[in-house]
């Protein structure tokens, strides 16, 4: 199940005596650990009922003793062991995970990696409770993932904000979470957010971004490439010229990939080449603009700029003069 699955259970006071919540995506495991809180105790429960140790500094015993104590006056109570991580006896809680106390909830927050599988603590735990693997979303979903994730939160988000999103703070669901909480202080609920609300809330252009540069280069339009340029340029923070290689390495690379998936469909395509689905149908007319031979040339042209943005083989030009140069390349 995924964490929106994990998060209606818990709304739903539908409780097991214990959770691993690990892998990659810290922001799942902290939405889910945040639910169970929430839910299985009312506020006023929390001073007695409420255990939180840090993987770093936890000590096993105590632990294990605050799992087996019963609530008090409530129903349950809730001991989360967070950055368990960091927690080097976590082999030792397998005793208690083959019989934990029905009347408490244990949650290991194990961030940015999985524990192992093979593990008796592992095996105990699969056995009694719930194992979540917090998955990185695919770079080809994200897209679609930041509308869902406004949608949760009661707003509409258009195609072209969600992208700026994207562009901007990459797979970074955190910042991108915080930067909806931000706009929906700002934004009417029920209404669409859409790209003049992310450029006037959040600072990201609507006109001179990260997708526009790469659509213009795509289309060879040179006069609006160069004049996001010149934006980037008076504004280095919006386009770094290590950021923008990238961008551009990623969409040269899924465009040479393309040419060799004649007769596929837009969803195969989009799966395997790692772009929104909807943008695949918009990416076809590029492959006659960039041929393969063209399209190669490009990715070594990306290499040389790239190793120039972080200083080898240029002493004394400015990133934006590097830009200019490697726009001027690509589409000539």
């Amino acid at each position: 199940m995924d964490h929106l699955e994990l998060i209606k259970q818990a709304k739903a006071k539908n409780f097991h005596p214990i959770y691993l919540l690990h892998g990659e995506e810290a922001l799942f495991i902290d939405q889910v650990s945040d639910a169970i809180v929430e839910n299985a105790l009312e506020e006023h429960e929390r001073d007695f009922n409420l255990t939180t140790a840090y993987g770093k500094d936890a000590d096993v015993l105590q632990l294990i003793n605050e799992a087996k104590s019963y609530p008090t006056m409530a129903e349950r109570r809730v001991v989360i062991l967070r950055e368990a991580q960091s927690f080097q006896e976590i082999a030792e809680l397998e005793p208690y995970m083959k019989n934990p106390n029905p009347q408490t909830i244990f949650v290991l927050c194990f961030k940015y990696k999985k524990l192992d599988a093979r593990s008796a603590v592992f095996k105990a735990i699969k056995a009694n409770g719930i194992i979540f693997l917090a998955e990185k979303v695919k770079e080809y979903k994200m897209v679609d993932f930041i509308k869902r994730m406004a949608k949760e939160m009661g707003y509409n988000l258009s195609d072209k904000a969600a992208i700026m999103l994207f562009e901007f703070l990459g797979t970074d669901l955190s910042r991108i979470q915080g930067e909806l909480d931000k706009l929906s202080i700002l934004v009417e609920k029920g209404s669409q957010i859409n790209e003049v609300h992310v450029e006037e809330n959040i600072g990201i252009s609507k006109d001179y971004n990260m997708f526009e540069l790469t659509n213009a280069i795509a289309e060879r339009d040179v006069p609006k490439a160069f004049q996001i340029v010149s934006y980037f340029e008076a504004n280095p923070k919006n386009g770094p010229l290590v950021v923008v290689v990238g961008n551009l390495f990623r969409f040269f690379s899924q465009l040479m990939r393309m040419h060799f998936m004649k007769g596929a469909s837009d969803g195969e395509i989009a799966k395997k080449v790692g772009m929104p689905p909807f943008a695949v149908n918009k990416s076809k007319p590029y492959l006659r603009v960039y041929n393969p031979k063209k399209i190669s040339a490009n990715i070594a042209t990306l290499h040389e700029y790239d190793l120039k943005s972080k200083g080898v083989g240029n002493s004394h030009f400015t990133e934006g003069e590097l830009m200019r140069e490697l726009v001027f390349k690509l589409m000539n």
